[in-house]
This record gives C-alpha cells, structure tokens and sequence, in this order.
C-alpha cells in the first residue's frame, strides 16, 4: 500500500476519533434530556475505533494515535521512516475533526466552549485529580491500550476480532480514567481539544504528549517478550 493512501486513512480515522468521541461529549453529554454521560462518551470513543479499525486499518494499520504509533514502533511492528508523517496526519486530521465539532457547537445559541472534552489535570480533570495521579493514569492507561491492540493482531489471536478487542478496550480505558483526566491516551485527539478550548488546556497538553507515548513505547517493549516466547 503507498504511503499517501496510508496517510489518508490516518487522516479520516483520526478525524473520526475526534469528531466522534469529543463530540459525543461536547454535544450530547450535558444535554438535558438525552445527555448521554461518561458511559455514553466512553462508548463513542471505542466506536469510533471500531469502525475506523475495520474501515481502514487494512490501509494504514488503524493508529489514528501518535501513541500507537509510537508503541507498534517500539515492538518491532512499524517503520521509522512512516513514524513522523503519521503522528502529523494524525494531529491534522484531528484538528480538523475538532474544527468541524467547533462549527457546529458554536451554532447553539449560547454555546459556551468551555473545555471543549480537553484533557487536564488539577482544576482542568473532571474530578480535580493531581498531576501525578493523571501520569500515572495515562500511562497505564495507554500500557494496557498497546498491549491490548498488539496482543488483538498478532498472528496467534483470532482472525478478524482485533477491531472489536480495541474499541472495547478503548471504552473500558475511557469508563476507568475519564473522570481522572478526561482520558487522552492519544495525543492527536488532546492536541485537537486544546486547541479550541477556552482553558489553560493548552498549557497542559505536554503531559498529554508524554505520559501517553511512554506508556506506549513500554508497552511495545514489554510485549517484545510475549512474542518471543510465543
């Protein structure tokens, strides 16, 4: 497969991811009658895994995440030279997803933007949690995201299950943490909040960048091991 039609594939996918799971939140969470919830946001995040995994992660490999990226590198199972036009489709197509949520948000009469479903710690998590509390969050979080998604594809996991194992996995990651840190695990997707969020989000967003790839990139090293005995 050429690598401009992997590219785009990230770039929908990614643009999905955003667009799906921050809209679930940024329109349909807090709305009176049909607000949806945490439970309701975290099962949007893993849909649109889900879906994106089966409609195009037999071009790209479905990352749609810098972190996956980086974690799939670590294991042996993505190229170097693929690695940093990834990770900017992804934060292009991302960014793009939360323009598009942006536009469509601003047109509610007294729409306020508010944290835009940005991640945060301190006064920006949902439940007021620590800095040290939302790193260790999210690079556990992230860990077991990897372990999930290498463990789904490898050679000896049943064949064609892998998008649904990884988009339920991202839903019991976003039930788990999203009151912690409003649940990144993918730096693209922080990036794209932060952006139009009308928060310090932006000043925060390094943690964003690295707690999610270090527990990434264990996690590919890590599994190094399984498969070696496999």
């Amino acid at each position: 497969m050429s690598l401009s039609k992997k590219l785009g594939a990230e770039f929908f996918g990614t643009f999905w991811l955003v667009l799906g799971g921050c809209g679930s939140a940024v329109l349909a969470a807090g709305f009176p009658e049909l607000g949806i919830g945490f439970a309701g946001v975290a099962l949007a995040f893993g849909l649109t895994v889900l879906t994106m995994v089966y409609a195009v992660g037999h071009i790209s490999g479905g990352h749609f995440n810098p972190a996956v990226s980086f974690g799939l590198w670590s294991a042996g199972k993505f190229e170097t030279k693929e690695l940093l036009p990834y990770i900017v489709v992804q934060v292009i197509g991302g960014t793009l997803g939360a323009a598009v949520l942006y536009l469509i948000a601003t047109g509610q009469a007294g729409f306020e933007v508010g944290g835009f479903a940005s991640n945060g710690f301190g006064e920006l998590s949902p439940g007021k949690y620590s800095l040290t509390a939302v790193v260790i969050t999210e690079v556990v979080m992230t860990f077991f995201f990897l372990f999930i998604i290498l463990g789904a594809t490898s050679k000896n996991a049943p064949a064609g299950f892998a998008g649904i194992a990884i988009g339920l996995g991202l839903t019991l990651i976003h039930l788990i943490s999203i009151p912690v840190s409003n649940t990144s695990v993918n730096p693209a997707r922080s990036t794209a909040a932060a952006l139009f969020a009308d928060t310090a989000a932006m000043g925060q967003l390094w943690v964003f960048w690295v707690a999610p790839i270090v527990g990434a990139i264990l996690a590919g090293l890590v599994w190094k091991f399984f498969e070696s005995e496999a």
